[in-house]
C-alpha cells in the first residue's frame, strides 16, 4: 500500500498502486469478517470493486472463481463464513433489492457485498462499511480506497483492517 490515512478514527483512506495490491486489502478485510458483517462498495465502472470483492472472498477462505453478479444480482459462495455478493448496478430502484430477498443476507450469518451499493442506500440497514473506490488521476492502476464505518462494530473493523494493512502509519 503506498499511503494510509485515518480522520478522527473513522474514516480510513488506503491507496492501492495495482490491481494485486487491492486484492491484498479486500483479502486482509475478508480475514477479519465476522458473520453478519455487511460490505458497501462504491465507484466508477472499472475501477475495482470486484478485484476488492474477490479479494474478500480469498480472506473468507472462497476457492471458488469469484465473478462480478452484475447479470445475475447475487452470487453466493461457501468459506469459512458463507459470502454473499450482490450487484444492484442494473437495478432501477431498491424495491427491486427488496425483492430480491437482500434482508435474508443483510441479518444473516454470512458476509455481505453489495457493489454499486448507493443505488439502493435508502434500504440498507444503518450499521454498516461503507467503501469508496476512486481511480487516481494520472494512473491507470492506482486506487484510493476509503473506508467509513457506520457503528461500532465497522469501527473496531476498520481499526483492525488500519493495524494490519497501514504499519507504521
Amino acid at each position: 500500500m503506498t499511503f494510509c490515512r485515518s480522520r478522527k478514527n473513522e474514516r480510513v483512506t488506503v491507496k492501492t498502486g495495482s490491481a494485486a495490491e487491492t486484492l491484498f486489502l479486500g483479502e486482509r478485510l475478508g480475514s477479519l469478517a465476522e458473520p453478519g458483517d455487511l460490505l458497501c462498495v462504491n465507484g466508477e465502472l472499472g475501477a475495482g470493486k470486484t478485484v476488492l470483492a474477490k479479494g474478500v472472498a480469498r480472506g473468507l477462505g472462497v476457492r471458488e472463481a469469484v465473478t462480478s453478479p452484475t447479470f445475475t444480482l447475487i452470487n453466493e459462495y461457501k468459506g469459512r463464513l458463507p459470502f454473499y455478493h450482490l450487484d444492484a448496478y442494473r437495478l432501477s430502484n431498491a424495491l427491486e433489492m427488496a425483492d430480491l430477498g437482500c434482508e435474508e443476507y443483510f441479518y444473516g450469518s454470512g458476509v455481505t457485498l453489495v457493489e454499486w451499493a448507493e443505488r439502493v442506500a435508502e434500504i440498507l440497514p444503518p450499521e454498516r462499511l461503507d467503501i469508496q473506490i476512486e481511480n487516481v488521476p494520472r494512473s491507470e492502476n492506482a486506487r484510493k480506497i476509503i473506508f467509513l464505518p457506520r457503528g461500532e462494530r465497522y469501527r473496531r473493523l476498520t481499526e483492525e483492517l488500519k493495524r494490519l494493512v497501514c504499519a507504521g502509519d
